[in-house]
């Protein structure tokens, strides 16, 4: 079993990166393979709603989003990792994962269904929670639990040596770790025992305005 812990900061090896591999580290004692992805600090478009990926199961614009495309489908779960930027997820891991969520949910790619995935969150000071409650609607829409640690998803700090003396969200990242293992040796356990995952039902569209 592997995860994938994805970077959506501009700082390939900042504060959000700091956190994730605390995570990494905990997921490995446990047993889990670990990749780390990050989505660079080129500009991300935001999806233009073309349906372009209704057809081909991947986005119009071939950037780092297709490249996370070609591989999520191989990992068992995922961790995606913000900075917060004026209190809320920074504009480019929002495009990207607004993109790749949708080509896969439009295009049927089923690369997320029934997946576990969790938010980390990395600030100087606040806009953490919300910017987890943002991340989570994600996972929520996709069909996939989400991992809760002992508190809110979050470490504190303006570089990574400031966020690795925030003890408490150190510990957040671990137990985040320590607990998405402890769940995907669970879901191991029952798929070997012949549990199926739950049908599914063609999706339906109820509008609030009906003419």
């Amino acid at each position: 079993m592997k995860v994938l812990l994805t970077n959506g900061s501009p700082h390939k090896e900042g504060c959000t990166y700091t956190a994730l591999c605390e995570v990494s580290e905990a997921l490995n004692e446990n047993g889990i393979d670990t990749d780390l992805f990050w989505i660079g600090k080129k500009p991300l478009s935001g999806c233009i709603a073309c349906y372009s990926c209704s057809k081909n199961n991947k986005c119009v614009f071939d950037d780092t989003v297709n490249e996370f495309l070609d591989i999520a489908g191989d990992y068992d779960g995922f961790v995606f990792g913000s900075p917060v930027h004026w209190g809320g997820a920074g504009g480019s891991i929002t495009s990207f994962l607004d993109r790749v969520f949708y080509a896969d949910l439009n295009g049927g790619g089923n690369r997320f269904l029934l997946k576990p995935a969790a938010a980390v969150i990395s600030a100087r000071r606040a806009g953490t929670t919300a910017t987890w409650d943002q991340l989570n609607k994600y996972f929520g829409l996709m069909q996939m639990p989400i991992i809760t640690s002992r508190y809110w998803n979050m470490v504190h700090g303006a570089t990574p040596e400031q966020v690795k003396k925030d003890l408490e969200g150190m510990q957040v990242m671990r137990v985040l770790g320590n607990n998405m293992a402890f769940f995907l040796h669970c879901k191991n356990v029952a798929m070997k025992m012949g549990i199926e995952l739950p049908k599914q039902e063609p999706m339906v569209f109820t509008n609030f305005i009906r003419e």
